[in-house]
């Protein structure tokens, strides 16, 4: 009898169990989106709202894969041989090889250095004066250069519908048997919105998950009061156009001048952000500085005055320790799952 009680308690608990477990399931609104399904464009929660939102163009899976296949893919430039990834490689958060400047087809180098490329979808400009203003029309510039991949929009065109795969990639993706200059450059800006960099040392902080050591958050004091106005957080960028004091000739390169015309913007570059920054070098518009150590010995001592010169800078005389304190601060804000991203990576 008492063996027989016992198994009706157990029996009863099980049932119990199982009905709690029915109700909670039951509870869980459908479309809660598994973990390894796409999802689209997510805003990370401590990030402002994306500049680029095209209902237009929603992001949808095999856009994003498209894409994707697209940056990779040396077919689209004159001889096969230079895709979009060439130059902006993911180990380096998406800028080039840790070389100073780039080479094309043409085998000449790049007049600038190739920029690193996440948090795209909050871009208001692109390149590194501006020239571009939306994320749809950026890949034309490289496309079409002599000096980086030599193509004509029409000839590439041209080439995607004569391609044995791609038709039926383009026609998954937009529903059209024609591929068309309008949905190439949908489909790149689809997968460069999709490039997002927010799972940093400093995301974590943000979000609770993780504290700064006493020289992370030295470097971080530091940080705010002589950086962040213009790297502003979390983005560590205010996407502005500034002449932070490399030179006072601007014979070879005019900088922001070059696209308005207009004298004061002489020796003006956009302001980049300063996320992976330590795996992104070598630094400024044109690759002159190696490492983070010259870059703040810049900011400390070495700053050239000149007309256009942003009036907010001037040297900064930062001491030794706070120079190092700096450095373990930017190192914070590497986002190694954003480097080892496979969703992301060359297909």
């Amino acid at each position: 009898m008492k063996t027989h009680r016992i198994s009706f308690w157990l029996l009863s608990f099980v049932f119990i169990s199982v009905l709690n477990a029915c109700k909670k399931d039951s509870e869980v609104e459908e479309d809660i989106t598994p973990p390894d399904s796409f999802r689209g464009l997510v805003v990370p929660s401590h990030f402002p709202a994306p500049h680029y939102l095209s209902s237009n163009n929603p992001i949808t899976e095999k856009g994003f894969e498209l894409g994707r296949k697209l940056f990779y893919d040396p077919y689209l430039s004159i001889d096969n041989t230079i895709s979009c990834g060439t130059c902006h490689a993911q180990v380096h958060a998406f800028a080039d090889h840790s070389v100073r400047f780039s080479t094309g087809v043409s085998g000449l180098p790049s007049k600038r250095n190739s920029p690193s490329m996440f948090n795209l979808a909050w871009n208001t400009s692109f390149m590194w004066d501006g020239g571009v203003n939306h994320i749809e029309v950026m890949p034309i510039a490289p496309l079409v250069h002599a000096d980086e991949m030599g193509e004509t929009i029409e000839h590439v065109v041209e080439k995607l519908n004569a391609h044995p795969t791609y038709p039926q990639l383009f026609k998954g993706a937009f529903g059209e048997d024609v591929i068309t200059d309008q949905q190439m450059l949908w489909a790149f800006a689809q997968f460069m919105s999709m490039m997002i960099s927010d799972d940093s040392k400093y995301d974590h902080v943000v979000l609770g998950k993780e504290t700064f050591t006493a020289i992370e958050q030295q470097g971080y004091e530091l940080f705010l009061q002589n950086c962040n106005s213009c790297h502003t957080a979390p983005l560590f960028t205010d996407y502005s156009f500034r002449n932070n004091g490399l030179t006072s000739d601007f014979a070879s390169d005019n900088g922001r001048e070059h696209i308005t015309l207009d004298a004061a913007d002489r020796g003006k570059f956009k302001v980049p952000s300063l996320r992976n920054i330590q795996i992104s070098y070598p630094y400024m518009h044109d690759g002159r500085l190696d490492n983070l150590s010259d870059v703040i010995d810049h900011y400390s001592q070495g700053i050239v005055a000149s007309p256009t010169l942003d009036p907010s800078l001037s040297n900064m005389n930062f001491t030794p320790e706070e120079k190092q304190a700096l450095i373990a601060f930017l190192y914070t804000l590497n986002d190694y799952s954003f480097l080892g991203n496979h969703a992301i990576s060359e297909p």
